[in-house]
């Protein structure tokens, strides 16, 4: 039985279980937010991957985009990354691959990986229409749901489709004026298609042939962004908001067919308008989860986007997005490498972690105070161990040893916490 049916009929599945218990929630709460469609659990039928629950009231996930272009398409690098990506964390990864052998890499990641996989087939419907010769301005509606159902087949969990690019919204792109104008592939893909054809997006046109396929796989839609902002400037303009009005449509069609759904969201957002975006979307998509890319708060951070998108990804957490699409320092200048992937994961944990606490989520503030505790009783082995990431704590402290082992090179006999600790015994005393 798929995930929403059988929470509709008051069901817990073992998906629901687990997740209830991982999040530490009653599986009856966790059951009425799926049926209600606030809550999604991305898990293919044919799937054996964890199960994870993203959406309202549950810990902010995670997920990291891995995948070859047609300069860089070494399998075993790809394999690599999915390995650091979910040793840092990562709740979530998507292979974004559009070059090599991408079936093969594809299958490579679904089989290797042991958190959901989530793809964007049009990439794929396009790569093959080049290698045929016909180009992707004349791919067909079957091109593009034949690789949707492709990837269902082989166990993606979720897929982004971009079915809100319609022909009234590239109007709108058209006479809205924009920096970055559309900076999404498979946005961009769609508007060169209906551009050429003078037709509707077939993604839209077949939306309820896609919901048939979602429901046989009980896959898991994420309903891309095609006119996300590129550019500070661009956020949040007519063009934006005239897709996710579709968008809103699209979901309420998703959820009376008992189809799991997603949003995507921005993209580059200046710091004060980030809470804005998110409100606009739980408000026209009636709580749906939101999976932001970033969003990124300034366009002049390149080597340091991750940084900017830690910034706009704990604001948007704390509004209300439900899943942070990680960020590398490599974005916007080339595919990242094994390093990139593991310090985006590390740095969007940050701001997932740090909304969580804001928003009480349960047991984030109990860990950070865990942490304290053991930094003021200078157990340097428990703050390694309760630290994000042990691993580069522990390389920060060995590389500059104290001549006093309770102690740190910042401070050494200087140490605040030691003298407190002395004064405090000296007044119990």
């Amino acid at each position: 039985m798929l995930q929403m049916d059988a929470a509709r009929e008051g069901r817990a599945t073992e998906e629901m279980k687990s997740v209830a218990s991982e999040e530490g929630l009653d599986v009856r709460e966790l059951v009425e937010k799926i049926a209600r469609g606030t809550v999604v659990i991305p898990k293919n039928r044919l799937s054996s991957h964890r199960a994870v629950g993203l959406g309202e009231g549950l810990r902010t996930k995670i997920n990291a985009n891995i995948g070859t272009s047609a300069d860089a398409s070494d399998l075993e690098t790809e394999l690599a990354k999915l390995d650091a990506a979910v040793e840092a964390g990562a709740d979530a990864v998507m292979d974004l691959s559009t070059g090599g052998d991408i079936d093969a890499i594809r299958r490579a990641i679904v089989e290797r990986s042991p958190v959901p996989v989530g793809t964007v087939p049009i990439y794929q419907a396009a790569v093959r229409a080049r290698r045929d010769g016909r180009g992707m301005i004349s791919m067909t509606a079957d091109d593009m749901l034949g690789a949707v159902e492709d990837h269902a087949k082989d166990g993606v969990d979720f897929v982004t489709v971009h079915c809100g690019v319609t022909l009234e919204v590239a109007e709108h792109c058209r006479r809205t004026p924009r920096i970055a104008d559309v900076v999404s592939r498979g946005g961009s893909f769609l508007m060169e298609w209906m551009a050429h054809n003078g037709r509707e997006n077939p993604l839209y046109e077949r939306y309820d042939d896609l919901l048939d396929m979602c429901r046989e796989y009980d896959l898991t839609i994420s309903l891309g962004d095609g006119l996300r902002p590129g550019a500070l400037a661009d956020a949040n303009d007519a063009a934006q908001v005239a897709e996710l009005t579709v968008i809103s449509e699209l979901v309420f069609r998703a959820r009376a067919r008992g189809v799991q759904t997603i949003v995507e969201g921005p993209g580059h957002v200046p710091l004060h308008l980030v809470e804005a975006s998110v409100d606009l979307e739980k408000s026209l998509c009636d709580g749906a989860p939101f999976y932001v890319l970033g969003p990124l708060v300034t366009d002049v951070a390149p080597g340091y986007d991750h940084v900017g998108a830690a910034i706009g990804g704990a604001i948007a957490a704390m509004a209300g997005a439900d899943f942070l699409c990680y960020v590398t320092p490599a974005e916007h200048l080339r595919l990242p490498t094994v390093d990139d992937v593991r310090e985006g994961v590390y740095t969007l944990r940050v701001a997932a972690h740090a909304a969580d606490v804001g928003k009480g989520i349960p047991g984030a503030r109990e860990w950070d105070d865990r942490l304290s505790q053991a930094r003021r009783s200078l157990d340097w082995e428990e703050v390694i161990r309760l630290s994000l990431d042990p691993e580069k704590a522990k390389a920060f402290r060995d590389a500059s040893p104290p001549k006093d082992d309770e102690l740190c090179t910042m401070c050494g006999e200087f140490c605040a916490i030691r003298k407190m600790t002395q004064v405090r015994e000296r007044e119990g005393g």
